[in-house]
């Protein structure tokens, strides 16, 4: 179904509703819709161009909001038409949240529900959207950022026939282990992110310390109603592994206090800048499945809060250097993020499911004759980069771009240049 079209500064944007099954292995069972923004530029509106199928990094994020023609949007623009998808249960599309749950009785409902919002859901949605703007025999081109390109490898194993070509920016997934060895990996990068925040901003230890044992010693909580207590505050650096963290989490810092009525106080300005970093109550599904992006026939047990329980590092000692920890949720966020709190019980039951089915057949990939080229991020904090090189090398008809000129936002930084650059490796011009 169309929606309403749109005239940006060179972008003609066209919205389009599909319905889709919420269990596609009960197609007339309930349904829920998914949105795609259609852009295509202004001089070429009339003209038959192929697909250009962006999926948002995530999981639960909803696709970009482009407002003027720049970045790898404008590059794309010049022979394609860029659709961004608002996966399901996210942006424009039946959302996901406390409140639409609540007509689900009982946790375990919810949890049910919730189990339907992975990969494999993802791609089968897409089969549906191609076949109703193009045709079954049609295939387009996908670019899957981070988690997009964990749903990207997803496609080449269930749906390769959909597919003409294949673009991945920092999203080869580990296609087998547990979400241990993830997180194994990811805590020590995240490490290496501190020592390099901390020998930017060295006076930052004791300016952090003091906001720490101020949390300690008063209750805080954020505009939105969380409680900041110091593992929240802990969180920020989740965008640590993006090129412009550090500065903005200084500056964030500069502001923390200011003298109240009854003495030093942290400002209304730092803590609605915490809120607005942390997105966890407005983006649930990635608290609620993040750790099941990386379950196949297993429980994840709340894995990174059992990996890093075993790091000293991460306790805080109440002295000395606090570390800052990264993509990983845990289940203390539910009873500390207000908008979380009412799907604690759910997140339980997700974090014990084990019967989560396979999201990558290995035999497939390895056959794969769709062009496949990605960006292997040389120190991504969010993907492990030893497990995209083991990812590549086991998907046929793929190559890789390994570099240590950008950070996990590559693609916002400097998106025409890698898509060029990928456009060109599967064409085998480089």
């Amino acid at each position: 179904m169309l929606t309403a079209t749109h005239r940006y500064p060179g972008i003609v944007a066209t919205g389009h509703v599909f319905e889709v099954p919420l269990d596609h292995a009960d197609p007339k069972g309930e349904r829920i819709s998914v949105y795609a923004r259609e852009l295509v530029a202004p001089t070429r509106a009339e003209d038959k161009l192929p697909y250009l199928v962006y999926l948002q990094g995530g999981p639960g994020f909803e696709s970009p909001r482009p407002s003027t023609r720049s970045g790898w949007i404008k590059r794309a623009l010049e022979e394609y038409r860029v659709l961004l998808v608002d996966q399901r249960g996210t942006g424009h599309s039946t959302p996901v949240c406390h409140r639409t749950l609540a007509h689900l009785k009982t946790p375990a409902a919810q949890a049910t529900y919730l189990s339907h919002f992975r990969a494999d859901a993802i791609v089968a949605d897409l089969e549906i959207m191609r076949a109703a703007l193009l045709d079954e025999d049609t295939p387009w081109t996908i670019l899957g950022q981070s988690f997009g390109g964990f749903c990207a490898v997803r496609y080449l194993s269930a749906a390769p026939a959909g597919l003409t070509a294949a673009l991945i920016t920092g999203g080869l997934p580990p296609l087998t282990g547990h979400a241990d060895r993830v997180y194994e990996a990811t805590y020590r990068r995240v490490l290496r992110r501190n020592d390099r925040y901390y020998k930017r901003y060295p006076e930052d230890i004791a300016h952090i310390r003091r906001i720490v044992e101020h949390l300690e010693a008063h209750p805080t909580t954020l505009p939105g109603g969380t409680k900041l207590t110091s593992r929240v505050f802990r969180q920020l650096g989740m965008r640590y592994g993006m090129s412009d963290a550090f500065e903005t989490q200084h500056f964030l810092l500069e502001s923390a206090f200011i003298d109240g009525p009854k003495g030093p106080e942290l400002s209304h300005r730092f803590l609605r800048g915490i809120e607005n970093r942390l997105p966890f109550d407005t983006n649930p599904i990635y608290a609620l499945l993040h750790e099941a992006i990386y379950c196949q026939g297993t429980a994840s047990n709340w894995s990174a809060h059992r990996v890093g329980a075993t790091l000293d590092a991460f306790q805080d000692t109440g002295t000395g250097r606090f570390n800052f920890t990264g993509e990983m949720v845990y289940p203390w966020m539910f009873e500390d993020y207000r908008h979380l709190a009412p799907l604690a019980e759910a997140a339980h039951i997700l974090a014990e499911k084990s019967d989560w089915p396979a999201l990558y057949d290995l035999d497939t990939l390895s056959r794969n004759t769709v062009p496949c080229a990605a960006v292997v991020y040389d120190d991504d904090m969010y993907v492990e980069r030893r497990f995209s090189s083991e990812t590549a090398d086991a998907i046929g008809n793929t190559r890789t771009w390994v570099t240590n000129e950008f950070d996990h936002n590559g693609l916002g930084v400097a998106g025409a240049r890698i898509l060029d650059y990928l456009r060109d490796l599967n064409r085998g011009e480089r």
